[in-house]
């Protein structure tokens, strides 16, 4: 099974700047060796279960839990029966098709 999730999640009670939270996040899906990617608006995860998906966003909040008063969190879930890996697959696949369209 594959798992994609993308999601956002930051206190909104710390000022106009809150990388130093979402940096807590990133460290933590870094050690526990998930596949991602950190873009400007979200970072995407993939996991090979949807338990395995929803315990990483579980650890996220603790991490910001303590000394946060309000965190906001935007999840979205793309569950497929097929192999890990996907998130790379799919880039490649548009990407494929880009050059294959001569557009660009």
């Amino acid at each position: 099974m594959s798992v994609i999730v993308q999601f956002a999640m930051f206190p909104t009670d710390k000022g106009a700047s809150v990388s130093l939270y979402v940096s807590r996040i990133l460290g933590m899906i870094r050690r526990e060796g998930f596949i991602h990617q950190l873009t400007p608006m979200a970072t995407i995860v993939e996991t090979e279960t949807l338990g395995e998906a929803l315990e990483m966003i579980n650890k996220a909040y603790r991490l910001l839990e303590p000394d946060c008063g309000r965190v906001y969190l935007s999840a979205n879930f793309d569950i497929k029966k097929s192999p890990m890996g996907r998130m790379e697959q799919k880039v490649k696949s548009v990407e494929e098709k880009i050059k294959n369209s001569g557009v660009v």
